[in-house]
């Protein structure tokens, strides 16, 4: 009895280091685009300009988003097994829009600090929220209609790319809403983006929650092991293969460049907005196969990861509160005044202010460090105090 718990539990603990690695992963993207001093001016996975090094550190955080959507809509499955169709279909819905309105109030306030709200963009918590928002209706068919359409939505929705506008200033609302990025001015000084258009999003919580089935208690685990490694194969064949080939799945194809690293860089150098077919193979296959190896995995440093993958809301918003105000704090001790805000564009910051990049990964690991003990004190607090229902919202 005691191993069938230890392995239940272990099965479980699989899933929530594998979104603590992401979560962690993820604030290094967020330190870089507030440290790094080219940060504000330059695309670090624009080939023309970037190096090896700042473009694999953009890179390793496209695993992030992906990932997370995907696990949230396991993670929906399994706590669906303690409640019925429609408790988990009025949880889903009442979850998802309260973290639509979490981004538009308090995550856009805690990029910009701005209480005039002259900047709203639509990111990832708002497209998690609302395909949480459409998962509560559709949690009624059966997960082979769920699969269906979520393949289609990952696989298809790249055919959607020959109707996107060149000019931004002509893409209407509801073309940006399901398929392509748009930064408009609605107002004087006021700015609005859909900078994380819906599709495929909910295709990827979808097939996230099929593969909840899964992870249930009277799931074989050979058998589970054996679907996570074909279709993670699966997956990573389907990028190399369909990369190579150049026609299909990204709407930027790859080309020779300078030298042989560039031409590699290029061929990996997918599309994250909105997420090719390529973009979701190369990061979900892995991860996949991760979750195999992460089943048997043991160690101190799987306990710690954990606990950020345990308490994923309450990390991102305090992390992203800790990073703007220690960019803030460093902003003046290296002795920057105060009209020098008036040159910035983006979160307190002027253009030229910033680090190397050694110095954002020590930064990044500052952070992530620093924020474990109130992770893990939150952490402890929402395991007892389960019965509390606004614990299942933070």
């Amino acid at each position: 009895m005691t191993n069938n718990l230890t392995a239940e539990k272990w099965r479980i603990s699989s899933i929530d280091i594998l979104r603590g690695l992401v979560m962690i992963i993820m604030a290094l993207d967020h330190v870089r685009d507030f440290f790094h001093i080219a940060a504000m001016v330059e695309d670090p996975t624009n080939l023309n300009s970037t190096t090896p090094a700042l473009f694999f550190t953009r890179w390793i955080t496209h695993y992030c988003a992906p990932i997370f959507v995907f696990l949230s809509g396991t993670s929906a499955f399994l706590s669906g097994q303690k409640k019925t169709k429609k408790e988990l279909s009025s949880f889903l819905l009442k979850r998802g829009l309260f973290l639509m309105v979490l981004e538009i109030v308090v995550v856009n306030f805690l990029i910009v600090f701005d209480p005039l709200y002259r900047f709203i963009g639509l990111q990832v918590i708002w497209v998690i929220g609302l395909s949480m928002v459409l998962l509560s209706f559709l949690i009624y068919l059966p997960l082979r209609v769920l699969f269906i359409i979520g393949i289609v939505m990952v696989v298809g929705h790249n055919m959607l790319d020959g109707f996107n506008y060149n000019n931004m200033n002509e893409i209407p609302f509801w073309h940006a809403f399901f398929h392509q990025q748009l930064f408009t001015s609605y107002a004087d000084g006021r700015f609005f983006a859909i900078l994380y258009p819906l599709i495929p999003w909910p295709g990827v919580m979808l097939l996230g929650y099929c593969m909840g089935a899964w992870y249930v208690k009277e799931f074989d685990a050979a058998k589970r092991k054996r679907l996570l490694l074909g279709w993670g194969l699966t997956a990573i064949a389907a990028f190399f293969i369909l990369r190579w080939i150049n026609v299909y799945g990204d709407l930027v194809p790859w080309s020779t460049q300078k030298d042989n690293v560039m031409t590699i860089l290029s061929f990996f150098n997918v599309t994250k907005y909105p997420p090719s077919l390529l973009y979701l193979c190369m990061t979900l296959g892995p991860a996949l196969l991760l979750l195999i190896w992460l089943e048997k995995v043991k160690g101190s440093w799987t306990n710690i990861v954990s606990v950020y993958g345990r308490v994923p809301m309450f990390y991102y918003l305090l992390h992203f509160f800790t990073i703007h105000v220690l960019c803030i704090v460093l902003f003046f001790a290296t002795g920057r005044p105060v009209s020098d805000i008036a040159a910035g564009n983006f979160a307190f910051r002027p253009n030229d202010f910033g680090f190397s990049l050694p110095i954002v990964y020590l930064i990044w690991i500052a952070v992530v460090a620093g924020l474990y003990p109130l992770c893990k004190r939150y952490d402890t607090y929402k395991m007892n105090n389960r019965q509390k229902w606004w614990t299942g919202y933070l």
